[in-house]
């Protein structure tokens, strides 16, 4: 007998087992749940713990509470400017409300269909009214945030789901056009460029116009104010030669001869052909110069002898061999030396 008991404990205990796990269920803390009866949604779950059903009657349809992912295939988008981009996009959601997600989607692989389909007619919307320029580069970030609101918009109250996020993965050209429109783009960046460097260059010569008008009238200025310096500064040597004159007229005539004698008489490819009597040698036939004095307004003759002066010519003079004055070169400069014809020649050393 006590077999026999043992045996139907046993069989209770199965039977027990097997209704537990039929009727009991469990909801983790990542998922939500909705109880359905003959396909008939009863009640939702949204809290995780141990839960019952009715075995046979009712069964549990499972969805995430976490972020899910949808993910569009690259498509085609004509852009304000009637410019072809092929669009690459996704998007993030959430369950908010499990039972009126399975009532119209029913399950994730319906959600990626439906709300796919969303997102590619907001992306052709909203694109399709912004130009390549700002789909590209100036205002990217606000188009998605515009296609965000307008997904989400639509989603929530029919499909029972929040839209997290909308991102832009990529924006290419089609590979049909895309070489004519970098081509296109260069040109256009190439034209901005020589217009810069155009408006660069009409600068440069302004500021360069500017800078020689003003080096102009600096040196202008400068040059003025150096010949009145200059004119001061020989107004100055003037008075002073004039005192130094009026001390003593004779030294300062002898001063001044000395300084002649020095300029004219040096090395150089020139003659002078000048009288012995000459005011110019006065200090050489006489050291107190009185013989280069004139009266009368008429130079005075020489006191000294003609034979004063060196009496020896260069045997190369010009002179001695019978040539003509006119022909000769008219030297400046050079050693002085008295002919027999009583002229002095000034040779150059």
């Amino acid at each position: 007998m006590s077999r026999t008991v043992l045996t139907l404990v046993l069989i209770l205990l199965g039977l027990a087992g097997i209704a537990a796990y039929l009727a009991l269920f469990t909801v983790s803390q990542t998922e939500q749940a909705i109880v359905l009866e003959f396909g008939n949604p009863k009640r939702v779950i949204s809290e995780p713990g141990l839960h019952y059903k009715i075995p046979f009657v009712q069964n549990v349809a499972y969805f995430d509470k976490r972020i899910l992912d949808i993910e569009t295939g690259p498509q085609e988008v004509i852009a304000a400017d009637r410019k072809r981009l092929v669009v690459d996009a996704f998007a993030r959601y959430r369950i908010r409300d499990p039972l009126r997600f399975y009532q119209a989607l029913r399950n994730e692989i319906g959600a990626q269909s439906q709300i796919g389909a969303l997102l590619d007619s907001s992306l052709r919307r909203v694109l399709g009214s912004a130009s390549f320029e700002a789909v590209v580069r100036d205002k990217r970030e606000e188009l998605m945030r515009t296609i965000l609101s307008q997904v989400n918009q639509e989603a929530k109250d029919t499909f029972g789901v929040e839209i997290v996020d909308v991102r832009i993965k990529r924006v290419d050209l089609p590979k049909a056009n895309m070489q004519a429109i970098f081509l296109r783009m260069q040109t256009e960046r190439q034209r901005e460029a020589a217009e810069f460097r155009a408006e660069g260059e009409g600068a440069a010569r302004r500021i360069r116009a500017t800078a020689d008008r003003e080096v102009t009238v600096i040196k202008a200025n400068a040059t003025g104010e150096s010949e009145q310096i200059r004119g001061n500064g020989d107004a100055e040597r003037n008075r002073i030669y004039a005192e130094a004159y009026s001390k003593d007229p004779d030294f300062f005539g002898f001063y001044r001869s000395m300084q002649a004698y020095e300029n004219a008489l040096k090395a150089g490819d020139t003659r002078l052909l000048l009288s012995p009597d000459s005011q110019f040698f006065q200090y050489f036939n006489d050291s107190s110069g009185k013989n280069g004095e004139t009266g009368g307004g008429e130079a005075a003759k020489p006191q000294s002898p003609p034979s004063a002066a060196p009496q020896s010519e260069p045997q190369s003079d010009p002179l001695q061999e019978g040539e003509q004055h006119s022909d000769l070169p008219v030297p400046t400069r050079g050693s002085v030396n008295a002919g027999d014809s009583g002229a002095v020649v000034a040779q150059p050393q």
